[in-house]
């Protein structure tokens, strides 16, 4: 049985690799003019999807990006936010570029490249909410649910499945035959920060052939506004208590501060600590990160994003 779907896996990959070179000619690249510390951005200005809005997506390449090399990967959310600050809404980035650049450079890390997938503003909460995590069975938080779906003007059918089949289905297999990257899983990964944190754990957990591992900076577990009925925290540490996958294959980093919205999450550390433990995940697989005094932005995270890169990507 195990034969037969890595071999269905391997049919439906070719499959996806197909689609991608047929859809290439409708790609156009150019290269980014921001202004970056070192490396540069090939940008793939609206990048076509019969699953969501097409959206801009950013690939940062190393100075010394060989042909000859193979490159770890790291898909990354809210990709508009992580390279120049100029260019970004709040003044603020991520230092992708930065850290990437000096990670490799100082050979911490194995050589890698980014991708910077951009956000749709008006439904990044839909594409970043895992909606599987919606699934209840008792009436009385079905109705609790549809009333706080209803208040928020949240629509009924959520973005997040079809947002992930959109990189695991058209966006990867592009990737993978546009740059000298590794397609193995334990060479690819998914990262983001608040809403970001939900969407990549939920990535693994939708796809773990995929992707071998998630970084979740500042994980949004209240999963709306903070005011709202805690029933959402509720179903989503529910649904990855169920189906986080097992220790053994994939690697997990979370972290936390305590200021501006941060000063919400301390509470769901212990009660992620625990999901984590249960499924047989230690210190060498698994990680999450208090951060005093730290607040909710991307200052911060950047701050501290050589953590999440070092311990995904090295052994």
């Amino acid at each position: 049985m195990a034969i037969i779907q890595k071999i269905m896996h391997r049919i439906i990959y070719i499959l996806f690799f197909l689609s991608s070179l047929l859809n290439a000619q409708n790609i156009e690249e150019s290269v980014a003019t921001y202004d970056l510390s070192g490396g540069e951005i090939i940008q793939i200005k609206a990048f076509p999807s019969v699953y969501i809005s097409n959206r801009n997506v950013n690939v940062w390449l190393p100075d010394n990006y060989n042909e000859n090399q193979l490159y770890k990967v790291i898909y990354m959310h809210d990709g508009q936010m992580l390279f120049d600050a100029k260019t970004t809404w709040n003044g603020q980035e991520w230092g992708v570029d930065e850290w990437a650049t000096q990670l490799q450079i100082n050979q911490e890390t194995p050589p890698f490249i980014v991708v910077g997938i951009h956000n749709h503003p008006k439904l990044r909460w839909y594409e970043y909410f895992p909606e599987q995590a919606l699934s209840v069975s008792d009436e009385n938080q079905q109705q609790i649910l549809n009333k706080l779906l209803d208040s928020n003007k949240y629509i009924d059918s959520l973005l997040a499945d079809n947002y992930l089949k959109f990189i695991t289905e058209e966006l990867k297999p592009y990737i993978d035959n546009r740059f000298n990257v590794s397609t193995a899983a334990k060479d690819t990964f998914v990262m983001g920060s608040s809403m970001g944190g939900l969407i990549s754990l939920y990535a693994v957990c939708r796809y773990p052939q995929i992707f071998g591992g998630a970084a979740c900076l500042s994980t949004h577990w209240p999963g709306a506004h903070i005011y709202d009925s805690n029933l959402l925290s509720d179903l989503l540490l529910h649904y990855f208590k169920v189906n986080i996958p097992k220790s053994g294959f994939h690697k997990f980093y979370f972290d936390y501060g305590n200021q501006t919205l941060d000063k919400y999450y301390p509470k769901y550390a212990p009660l992620v600590d625990q999901i984590m433990y249960d499924k047989g995940y230690s210190s060498f697989n698994y990680k999450q990160l208090f951060f005093e005094g730290a607040n909710h932005s991307e200052d911060a995270w950047r701050s501290r994003l050589n953590q999440p890169v070092n311990f995904l990507l090295n052994p």
